[in-house]
């Protein structure tokens, strides 16, 4: 702690004024308060030494906006969290490794797409015809927005910004389209600023977050009902989400400098055929050497040439006493490399609760059957974001059925008798006959319908009904063919 002297007790010390002091003691007095200040600044420590490393001070963590500030999230403000969003999209489009993590959580999430199936509410007796209705409507709903391929986006868009944000319009005849909303476009406006309520582009109660009003759009005021806002990585209470490979960006670029470096260092070290060591030659002696046993002189800029020398396949060296000959190759071990390289991914992989293999796509360590067992982390953290996934859908689906309500198209009392099913690919490693055992002993127990049954194996129920009534018409239109024709004793 220092104290500010006076400026009219500095003017009469006895280290300023030579008048109450001999020249010779007034400077020792001044060597000595220099040598006691330097002892002050080389004792100082900074106490936020801790919260430095080799990207810059540590982001404050808390949001001063939230109540309590109970929210641990690395931004606090508008500007840092897009700041954090285009650091991992730059990630996402351009570090191979984040692009494969990406890639293949969609892989397993999604796939192929989920499949849809309109039923019968449990206490309800819905007609038939009204379930036909309404499986159109989620087959034309699931076609017009190509919602298998918009669900893959959903994923990609979730990780990669930590949010997708989903906007509904609905058609004159009830379809519903989706559209994507960037996370950039929502933001607050500038007359909303002062508004807590309004922070981030979200406007909720303000006594409580969660319950949210709706979303501001390029400047625009849209209804929380025409919007869907899916984030990830935060409480409920944060109003907006965090990227995935935030907390491994730094990781990602190591990797990613450290295999660029390891494939330059090895690129330069097999570009060097060989060194000659020249001993006690002089510079003119070696450069007359290099000329007598150049097969090709090129020129080059600033007058230098550039001598090449032609070695065939099996060629013998034989020179003279005091030459040396070295080959770099040999000494080339980008192997010693791998080590780090793989604990950088482990390190990533460990983030997205996944197996290294599926990161690095090296399954040289690694069993694919003994990874995706039911038990397994990764089978229990995909089936996790699934069940996610499927509860937004859901959402979608009720908004699919309700404007077809309010066009005409369904009953005004449709969700009151009809539910819908979703099922995702599974994921676990299965023995098939195993499984075709066990449906068969619940199918034939009375707790397994065969519709349920068509869709874990990912057929459709009514298409495979109409493909075995074509079967079994042809058979008998072939059957009836066949005893139609006469026989050779008949003829």
């Amino acid at each position: 702690m220092t104290q500010e002297i006076p400026r009219d007790a500095a003017q009469h010390s006895p280290a300023t004024s030579g008048a109450s002091c001999p020249p010779d003691a007034a400077a020792r007095l001044e060597q000595r308060v220099w040598e006691a200040c330097q002892g002050l600044y080389d004792n100082l420590v900074d106490p936020r030494d801790a919260l430095w490393d080799e990207s810059g001070w540590w982001q404050v963590v808390g949001n001063d906006l939230q109540r309590g500030g109970a929210a641990a999230v690395p931004f606090s403000t508008e500007a840092e969290h897009r700041q954090i969003r285009h650091e991992c999209r730059g990630l996402a489009v351009t570090n191979e490794f984040a692009i494969n993590g990406h890639e293949n959580r969609i892989n397993y999430v999604i796939g192929a797409g989920h499949n849809y199936r309109a039923t019968r509410r449990a206490g309800v007796t819905a007609p038939d015809e009204l379930l036909v209705a309404v499986q159109a409507v989620i087959d034309e709903f699931v076609m017009t927005n190509h919602w298998h391929r918009r669900q893959q986006e959903i994923v990609r868009r979730r990780d990669r910004d930590g949010e997708a944000f989903l906007r509904f319009f609905v058609d004159p005849d009830g379809s519903l389209r989706v559209r994507f909303v960037e996370p950039g476009q929502v933001a607050t406006p500038p007359q909303a600023t002062t508004d807590p309520a309004s922070s981030f582009g979200i406007v909720t109660d303000p006594q409580d977050v969660e319950n949210v009003f709706g979303y501001y759009v390029d400047g625009s005021f849209v209804d929380a009902s025409e919007m869907q806002h899916r984030r990830a990585n935060v409480d409920g209470n944060v109003k907006r989400g965090l990227p995935l490979f935030y907390p491994v960006r730094k990781n990602l670029r190591r990797a990613e400098k450290l295999l660029r470096n390891m494939s330059v260092v090895a690129e330069i070290q097999s570009a060097i055929a060989l060194v000659r060591r020249h001993q006690n030659a002089t510079r003119s002696a070696m450069q007359q050497f290099v000329a007598n046993q150049a097969d090709a002189n090129t020129g080059a800029a600033g007058g230098r040439s550039t001598s090449w020398q032609h070695f065939a396949p099996g060629t013998i060296l034989d020179t003279q006493a005091g030459i040396e000959y070295d080959f770099p190759a040999q000494g080339l071990n980008a192997g010693s490399y791998v080590a780090v390289l793989q604990a950088e991914l482990r390190a990533i992989a460990a983030r997205l609760v996944m197996p290294e293999f599926m990161l690095s796509s090296d399954a040289s360590n690694a069993n694919y059957s003994s990874t995706m067992v039911a038990e397994s982390p990764a089978v229990r953290m995909f089936e996790r974001l699934q069940a996610e996934q499927i509860e937004a859908d859901m959402e979608v689906m009720r908004l699919v059925i309700r404007a077809a309500e309010r066009a005409g198209r369904l009953p005004s009392d449709t969700l009151a008798q009809v539910d819908v099913q979703a099922a995702a690919p599974p994921l676990a490693v299965r023995d098939n006959l195993k499984d075709a055992q066990v449906s068969r002993i619940e199918y034939q127990s009375g707790i397994l319908s065969p519709q349920t049954w068509s869709q874990r194996r990912r057929l459709d129920y009514a298409q495979e009904q109409a493909n075995l009534q074509d079967h079994r018409q042809s058979g008998s239109a072939a059957q009836g063919a066949q005893n139609s024709t006469p026989r050779g004793d008949e003829m």
